[in-house]
């Protein structure tokens, strides 16, 4: 494993704010780089723990990028600053959304994957927060541009998310519904969504409505896999499902 400290110049402008993202990780390919997946940590965390587990995984031909998220103030741990990907109140289809948050770490992942050697497919997962940045920017590669209107500058080949929730779902279909672009890159990326049953941060309930919403919008390529007696954490059985998922989407 080796890492490079992204923390200087990494700051993603919006209108508002700028976000100072902290150090990315990065697990190279034991074999050859057919893939680059950027996957992003849950609330709280870092890269650093992701990367090692990513690393030990029988993948050898992914290149991991496991960015850290800046740190800020969040409103659902009552204004308590710690590494976030955006800021959450509560875990509502119908909440307010932060937009601006979203858009600026969907900014950083995609400027991450923007230097990959062309021949490489790109894929994009996380856990929690990070499966939420994960699923937020499967709908912007699909509607081709971000919340803010700019445009969405990568291809996704598979996009992972774990444990985790879609932002804006109630958006997304009139998002995608408009275009016959849109429409045809939402059927065709594929998408795995796990959640543990017992899982008491983010309930499971949160996964499947988000599975839901991806297929009313036309996100056709869709797995959902619900793991019994499992909470907010990964399973090894889960990890594994994740590695045969990915070797066979993205055809290592």
């Amino acid at each position: 494993m080796s890492y490079t400290n992204s923390s200087v110049g990494s700051g993603s402008r919006t209108t508002g704010r700028t976000f100072e993202f902290g150090r990315t990780y990065v697990v190279r390919p034991k074999g050859k780089h057919q893939a680059t997946v950027v996957w992003m940590h849950g609330l709280g965390d870092n890269g650093s723990s992701w990367s090692q587990l990513l690393e030990s995984l029988p993948l050898p031909n992914i290149k991991w990028i496991c960015p850290t998220a800046p740190t800020r103030p969040v409103a659902i741990l009552g204004g308590f600053p710690c590494t976030a990907w955006f800021d959450v109140g509560e875990l509502s289809e119908n909440g307010p959304d932060d937009l601006e948050g979203l858009d600026a770490s969907a900014a950083h992942i995609a400027n991450l994957l923007s230097t990959e050697p062309s021949d490489v497919k790109l894929g994009i997962g996380g856990f929690s927060m990070g499966a939420a940045t994960a699923l937020y920017s499967a709908t912007c590669f699909a509607h081709g541009k971000y919340g803010n209107g700019n445009p969405y500058p990568v291809s996704l080949r598979a996009i992972v998310g774990l444990s985790g929730w879609l932002p804006g779902a109630s958006n997304v279909r009139n998002r995608i519904e408009g275009s016959h672009e849109a429409a045809r890159r939402a059927a065709s990326l594929p998408i795995l969504l796990g959640h543990g049953l017992c899982d008491e941060v983010v309930p499971h309930i949160h996964g499947e409505k988000s599975f839901h919403a991806l297929s009313l919008a036309g996100f056709r390529n869709l797995v959902f896999k619900p793991y019994d007696g499992v909470g907010h954490y990964t399973v090894p059985k889960e990890m594994d499902e994740v590695c045969n998922w990915l070797n066979t989407r993205l055809g290592l």
